[in-house]
């Protein structure tokens, strides 16, 4: 089991110590059994959803008027369990992460109608839920969208392209962002919820990835979709991105540190049994100078993540800057844990199906989804700067 020090720090409350124990137990139970299964992605990440959904994990996903667990997201309850979930199976992790993503801009943005329509049942795991930003050219650059919002009568009429969108082809909705031009740029952008179902609206692409996960691309030609499904204002698509996101970084770090925490356990049960030269492994000073390594890395991700989570439960509306710290250090971090993992392994590292050739694939998206490193980074420094600016006024 992974080291829980870390829940004695004063960043967390009875309740999150609790839980922290509960996800475990059931992660064991339920994730573990299936965390080696890659052959047919599509039926376990739905199986994930209804299983998590079926014992209240989802309810921490949305707000208590819809049947959550708290009046407004708790991030560091989300933290605890995609830590936890990704120990185990990075596509638990993704299958209770969607659910969060998919659904935070209606909870943040939408009327009481919309609320009503979709959080309950995301939140009992009986809606699988999307989130739709990406395009074949307009990824990190939100900017160049060009995926089109037309207003018709009582209707946006949808045309374009949305790729690398998780959950493509599972989801019964998505939350989509178009461009509707009330301004150059990304103060043009609008985002709506998109059905399934809507006619104009198709799957025509499943994308392939190194570590399996429901992933895919949406077309829209002359897709109508009520004005009524549109989350805020008209313009304010990038507003409800960003507030999403911000609620959401933090926890790509936190899965990144369950991935790296399994590591780092699966290198110590290695080094511990494994004898090379006449000794155990991990009497070579070498092999101690890895894990040392290994082990301020995982401690420090941790404290990124969870004084992020804890900012934006307790002391600000927005934490652009500390989420963004999270997620860039704790994924990095986490691919040079599971980098010296595989290392110390050996041969074995590099086997189809151990633990850590797994995580090994399964870390490389972190990098880049929700905002690549190099993306946290400017965010990082226009925050900085942005403050040194005002400290000087």
């Amino acid at each position: 089991m992974a080291d829980r020090s870390f829940l004695d720090w004063p960043f967390f409350e009875p309740e999150h110590r609790r839980l922290a124990a509960e996800i475990d137990a059931w992660a064991a139970q339920y994730v573990a059994p299936h965390e080696h299964k890659e052959d047919d992605v599509d039926a376990l990440a739905r199986r994930f959803v209804i299983d998590l959904g079926a014992d209240d994990w989802l309810t921490y996903c949305i707000p208590a008027a819809y049947g959550g667990r708290h009046d407004k997201l708790d991030v560091r309850s989300l933290c605890l369990i995609r830590e936890t979930l990704a120990r185990r199976s990075g596509l638990a992790d993704f299958a209770f992460a969607m659910q969060g993503l998919g659904s935070a801009s209606i909870a943040l943005f939408g009327d009481e109608t919309l609320k009503q329509r979709y959080l309950p049942d995301i939140g009992t795991g009986e809606r699988t839920a999307a989130f739709a930003i990406s395009e074949p050219d307009a990824g990190s650059d939100v900017a160049n969208m060009t995926t089109g919002a037309r207003r018709d009568g009582d209707h946006y009429v949808l045309n374009g392209t949305k790729t690398w969108i998780s959950n493509a082809g599972l989801a019964n909705q998505y939350v989509l962002f178009a461009r509707t031009g009330e301004a150059p740029g990304a103060k043009g952008l609008s985002a709506f919820v998109v059905d399934a179902d809507n006619p104009g609206l198709t799957v025509s692409e499943r994308i392939n990835v190194i570590a399996p996960h429901p992933l895919g691309t949406l077309s829209f030609e002359n897709c109508r979709v009520p004005a009524g499904q549109m989350l805020g204002d008209p313009g304010a698509g990038f507003k409800v991105a960003m507030a999403t996101l911000d609620i959401f970084r933090a926890t790509v770090g936190a899965a990144a540190l369950g991935f790296a925490r399994r590591a780092l356990d699966e290198a110590l049960a290695r080094v511990t049994t494994r004898e090379v030269f006449g000794r155990k492994l991990a009497d070579h000073q070498l092999t101690q100078a890895s894990i040392a390594d290994m082990a301020v890395q995982v401690d420090a991700a941790a404290l990124f993540v969870y004084r992020a989570a804890w900012t934006k439960d307790c002391a600000a509306d927005r934490v652009t800057r500390e989420a963004a710290m999270a997620k860039l250090y704790a994924t990095e971090a986490a691919q040079q844990v599971i980098d010296r993992a595989v290392q110390l392994f050996g041969g074995l590292g590099v086997v189809t199906g151990t633990p850590v050739e797994r995580l090994y694939r399964e870390i490389r998206a972190l990098r880049i989804y929700e905002g690549t490193s190099e993306i946290q980074k400017l965010v990082i420094a226009a925050q900085t700067l942005a403050a040194a600016e005002e400290a000087n006024r």
